[in-house]
């Protein structure tokens, strides 16, 4: 393929800039031409793109955020839409489309394939819930920065012997719950993957580590697994210990991306850039074993993912 465009679409990560670059960039040393879509699905049926160059994508690989800008789009879900799509890249001469987004990103992805436009998938989503790949570009930095918001919590909290319930994202995704919850030595995670009681694994918990001499408290939640701020009535209630809810919200999306967040967009952008240039096939580039690999789109969108249990346990045994 001699022309092809890039995209970012779904919820925005950081690392996300530093794919586009490293897109661009391989694309430009191996003699492509390479289109910007702004505006993910939506900006490519509206044909709203730009060729970019090697100065299209300076000074962007510390910034948070798309340049190319995201967008949800609800008429690119129908056959229609895919169409106008697919019409487009052919008017303009592009040969096949780099999608950066998640799991839905990537089902528009297959849609646009199968429209005759080959499409390779990065893995962007702070998530971290593409089933195919171990690691997604965006989930360390959210990672980190959960870390440094429930530090910053957590000095209100213990100076007033507190309990917080923090929730954060993930959907039904429970990584960022349960790393940063390690991290930051939370009394209870509570993840969508794993049945829980509330019972015995906050309240419990709770008054086990009252016993032991402790006066304040962190729990983390994902989002997808309850109301957080009817959990904390719920705890100050049981429990007599003052409670408050704070959600974290999009503060975990943005942020100048990790050492290692840039590295492996890099990696990624690179490998697709080049794969890209060798085939005409449709797959999505993932991690595995800390290796840069491809699987056929179809194939990484059957895959499941799992949260790995003895990661679950050792937060339990060591935060009490």
């Amino acid at each position: 393929m001699k022309t092809i465009g890039v995209l970012t679409s779904g919820g925005d990560a950081p690392g996300m800039n530093a794919a586009v670059r490293a897109v661009v960039r391989t694309g430009v040393e191996n003699d492509m031409k390479v289109y910007g879509i702004r505006a993910g699905y939506e900006g490519l049926m509206a044909g709203d793109v730009y060729e970019m160059n090697l100065r299209s994508v300076s000074n962007i690989i510390q910034s948070g955020g798309t340049i190319l800008k995201s967008a949800r789009s609800l008429e690119f879900m129908t056959d229609r839409g895919q169409q106008k799509a697919a019409d487009v890249c052919r008017r303009i001469g592009m040969d096949g489309v780099i999608v950066i987004g998640g799991d839905g990103s990537f089902r528009g992805a297959k849609d646009l394939s199968a429209k005759g436009i080959p499409c390779i998938g990065i893995p962007g989503t702070i998530d971290n819930d593409i089933a195919c790949s171990d690691e997604t570009i965006g989930y360390d930095t959210a990672m980190n920065t959960i870390m440094q918001m429930v530090d910053r919590v957590r000095d209100t909290t213990e100076s007033h012997s507190r309990c917080s319930v923090i929730e954060v994202m993930g959907r039904s995704a429970g990584y960022l719950a349960l790393y940063a919850g390690i991290a930051v030595g939370a009394t209870s995670i509570l993840v969508p993957e794993f049945e829980y009681n509330f019972e015995l694994d906050v309240i419990e918990r709770m008054r086990r580590t009252i016993e032991s001499g402790k006066q304040h408290f962190v729990i983390l939640v994902a989002e997808g697994v309850g109301d957080a701020a009817e959990m904390a009535r719920h705890i100050e209630e049981k429990t007599g210990v003052e409670t408050r809810t704070t959600i974290l919200g999009h503060v975990q999306r943005g942020g100048s991306p990790t050492v290692r967040d840039r590295v492996l967009a890099s990696q990624m952008g690179n490998y697709a850039t080049r794969l890209m240039r060798d085939t005409d096939r449709s797959c999505i580039v993932a991690t595995k074993d800390g290796n840069i690999v491809d699987y056929d789109i179809e194939e990484a969108l059957m895959m499941t993912k799992n949260i790995d249990i003895d990661t679950y346990r050792l937060a339990h045994e060591i935060s009490i």
